[in-house]
C-alpha cells in the first residue's frame, strides 16, 4: 500500500464533495439543534462533539476548493486550511464520539444528513492517515481472514457441530439452490452462538431451505466503518461470489445493523452494479415468516420486557413495525422505551466505535441517555436485534449496576416455536 499522506487525504476529501455535501454545506444555518440529537454531546456537555463541527475539515475543503468566496479568500490567504495537525485532533471527533447513528441527520431542520458527510469524511481521514488503531486492525484482519476478529472458518464449524449436536438438526454448508444465504457477524459467532441455533431451529420449523457458505460467512464490513471504499467493495464482492456460486435468490444479513446497511444500501453502490440477489435482515424474514403462518408459537415472556431498536435497521432502514409484530407473538408484558423506532437514542457503539478500544469512555458517556431511558420504564429483561447493540446494552447495564439481562429477538423466538409432533 502507498503512503498515506496529508496530500492523498485532500485528494479524497475532494473526491466526496459531491452535488449533495455542497447543497448541505451551503443550506446549514448554524442552528446547533444537532447537537441536541447527539448523545455524545448530550452527555458530555462539550460543545466539540456538536455533529456539525465534526465535518469541519470536509467544509474546508469544500469552501476552499468549490465555492467561489473561498476561492476569493484563497487569494488572499485567508482560508483557514485543512493541516496535518487539524486531522491529528479530528480524529476522535469523526472516530471516537460518532456511531453514524443518523439521529443528527433526521432533526436537521434543512435536511442535512450528517451521518452521511461524517461517513464521506472518514474517507479523507484514512487517506491522510488518522484512523483508529483498532479499525486499522479489524480491516486488515477482514481482507486477510475475512473477518475483522480474524476467525476463520474452522471456529465457525465448530459452532455448527455444536449447533447440529444440541439441535439434532442440521446446519446446511454450501448447499447450491437454497431459498437463503445466511451471513452471520464475527460477534454472534463469538459472543452470542445460540443465535445460529435458534435460525437452525426457526427455519427447520418453517420449512426454509437455506445455507451457510465457506466461501463467505462474514456479514461485518470493516471497510465501510472506517472509511476505505476500496476494503468496502472488496469484502462486498466476497458476500456478491457466495451468493452467486451458491444461485441463491435471497441473502439474509444477521443481527446486525451496521452489517445490514453496509450489504443492502451501500453495496450495490460500491461494486457498481445491482445484485442478483434480494437482501433482508433476518428480523424482516422472520415477520414475513410470521405474516405467511409459518411460524407457530406457544406460551409468552411474562416478564416486563422492553426493547432497544438498532439505528441502522430503525431509522435507517424503516424496519419497525417488523420486530413489534414479532414481539406481540411472545410478549406478554411489552413496554416500549418513550423515544423508540426512528427515534430511538443510539446505545453509542456502532459505526466502528465498539472496535475502536480508546473511545471506550466516551462510548459508556454516550451510553447514560440509553439508561436514562431503560430506568423509566424499568424493565425486567430487554430486547434488541443486533449484536453490537446487545454487546452494548450489557456492558452498559454492567457498568452502572443494573441488573437487566438482554435477550436477542430471534432467540425469543426460537424458545417458543410450537414442537413438532
Amino acid at each position: 500500500m502507498s503512503e498515506l499522506t496529508l496530500e492523498r487525504g485532500l485528494a479524497a476529501f475532494r473526491a466526496e464533495v459531491d452535488g449533495p455535501v455542497a447543497a448541505f454545506f451551503s443550506s446549514c444555518v448554524h442552528c446547533g439543534i444537532c447537537a441536541q440529537a447527539c448523545p455524545f454531546y448530550l452527555e458530555t456537555g462539550d460543545p466539540k462533539y456538536t455533529p456539525i463541527l465534526k465535518l469541519e475539515p470536509l467544509r474546508r475543503v469544500w469552501e476552499a476548493d468549490f465555492t467561489l468566496w473561498g476561492k476569493i479568500k484563497g487569494l488572499f490567504g485567508l482560508n483557514h486550511k485543512v493541516t496535518d495537525e487539524m486531522l491529528a485532533e479530528w480524529e476522535e471527533l469523526l472516530y471516537d464520539s460518532c456511531s453514524m447513528c443518523g439521529r443528527c441527520s433526521m432533526v436537521c431542520p434543512v435536511g442535512n444528513d450528517l451521518a452521511l458527510m461524517i461517513r464521506k469524511s472518514r474517507e479523507g481521514m484514512v487517506q491522510a492517515g488518522h484512523a483508529p488503531e483498532g479499525l486499522i486492525a479489524a480491516s486488515v484482519r477482514a481482507i486477510q481472514t475475512g473477518s475483522p476478529m480474524g476467525l476463520q472458518w474452522k471456529t465457525l464449524a465448530v459452532q455448527i457441530n455444536h449447533v447440529q449436536t444440541s439441535s439434532g438438526l442440521e446446519v446446511p454448508v454450501d448447499k447450491e439452490g437454497a431459498e437463503y444465504l445466511v451471513l452471520l457477524s464475527s460477534m454472534e459467532i463469538i459472543n452470542f452462538p445460540e443465535y445460529l441455533e435458534a435460525i437452525t431451529k426457526i427455519f427447520d420449523h418453517a420449512g426454509v431451505t437455506w445455507t451457510l457458505s465457506t466461501q463467505c460467512f462474514e456479514a461485518t464490513n470493516a471497510g465501510i466503518q472506517i472509511g476505505n471504499k476500496d476494503i468496502a467493495a472488496q469484502l462486498v464482492e466476497r458476500v456478491v461470489a457466495a451468493a452467486e456460486k451458491l444461485k441463491v435468490p435471497k441473502v439474509i444479513s444477521p443481527e446486525c445493523g451496521h452489517a445490514f446497511t453496509a450489504i443492502r444500501w451501500e453495496g450495490p453502490n460500491l461494486i457498481g452494479r445491482p445484485y442478483p440477489f434480494k437482501v433482508f435482515h433476518i428480523i424482516e424474514v422472520l415477520d414475513e415468516l410470521r405474516a405467511a403462518g409459518r411460524i407457530k408459537t406457544e406460551g409468552m415472556e411474562t416478564d416486563r420486557l422492553s426493547m432497544h431498536d438498532p439505528c441502522n435497521l430503525a431509522r435507517k432502514s424503516g424496519v419497525i413495525q417488523q420486530q413489534r409484530n414479532l414481539m406481540n407473538l411472545v410478549a406478554e408484558n411489552f413496554v416500549e422505551l418513550k423515544e423508540h423506532g426512528k427515534f430511538q437514542w443510539c446505545c453509542g457503539a456502532g459505526g466502528g466505535v465498539s472496535s475502536n478500544e480508546r473511545a471506550e469512555p466516551l462510548k459508556m458517556a454516550a451510553f447514560k441517555r440509553k439508561k436514562a431511558q431503560i430506568e423509566e420504564v424499568n424493565p425486567e429483561r430487554m430486547v434488541t436485534m443486533c449484536a453490537t447493540c446487545r454487546t452494548q446494552l450489557e456492558e452498559g447495564l454492567e457498568e452502572f449496576n443494573m441488573e437487566i439481562p438482554v435477550v436477542g429477538l430471534t432467540e425469543m423466538i426460537a424458545e417458543h416455536l410450537v414442537e413438532k409432533n
